[in-house]
């Protein structure tokens, strides 16, 4: 595995997802901000790019762990895999995990101020899901289909309202940013879903469910970011030409 085979972390991921470990051993953003260079984050994170390199080459031999190609799926399949995995998920999480959250703010809390803030911030990045959500499934998913169904009957393609896909791309990759900013911020409040000593079954389970709901979030992000997007975006390029 060499960095100019593979030159951003997020192409790094999308060629085989076991990296993902590695960039979250470190930290490293390999969702929104995969659009970084290797050397780029190894410059920020103080830390050697050969040793990053050996860790992403160990990650990838590792058997155990090994993934869907999701880089060699069909861009419909991709998209009924995101809306009925990755949006399903959220869509049935959500209310638990709100209720969960709003009892820990009556029984813990004046002891724990932070989890009021936790609470608001997932409230607000579920109630922005839930209309991000809705405008990938009434418009780019959608879209993106019609390109695909237009590219396999070697049909002319009529250009969509919006001008190119490119568009509504860029708003979706803009609201993923501020998901990931939030959920970078409840992380931190919650000490990484770390339990206080004092706290009951109900915290356990909500921060597990909360850990869960972030490493589901980044998954997803990963998947249209650096994924379907650029293929998308180059479907539509060629569907132009």
């Amino acid at each position: 595995m060499e960095i100019l085979a593979y030159p951003t972390v997020g192409s790094f991921v999308a060629n085989d997802y076991r990296t993902a470990t590695v960039f979250q051993k470190y930290g490293i953003d390999f969702c929104c901000k995969g659009g970084r260079t290797i050397d780029e984050v190894c410059e920020h994170k103080k830390i050697s790019s050969d040793t990053l390199l050996n860790e992403l080459n160990e990650a990838s031999k590792d058997t155990n762990k090994q993934l869907a190609d999701f880089a060699s799926w069909p861009l419909d399949l991709l998209v009924d895999y995101i809306e009925k995995r990755h949006h399903r998920f959220i869509l049935e999480t959500t209310p638990s995990l709100r209720q969960f959250l709003e009892k820990l703010c009556k029984v813990h809390g004046s002891r724990h101020p932070e989890l009021s803030e936790i609470r608001d911030e997932f409230n607000a990045s579920a109630d922005e899901l839930a209309l991000h959500m809705e405008k990938e499934e009434g418009i780019l998913f959608p879209f993106i289909k019609t390109m695909v169904a237009s590219k396999n009957a070697k049909q002319n393609m009529a250009k969509p309202g919006f001008g190119t896909v490119q568009n509504p791309i860029q708003m979706m990759m803009y609201e993923h940013n501020v998901e990931g900013d939030r959920f970078r911020k409840i992380a931190t409040l919650s000490n990484h879903y770390t339990t206080p000593d004092d706290g009951c079954t109900t915290y356990r389970v909500a921060f597990a469910l909360l850990k869960e709901f972030e490493a589901d979030l980044h998954l997803h992000i990963h998947l249209e970011n650096n994924i379907l997007f650029p293929k998308a975006i180059a479907m539509e390029a060629s569907l132009l030409a």
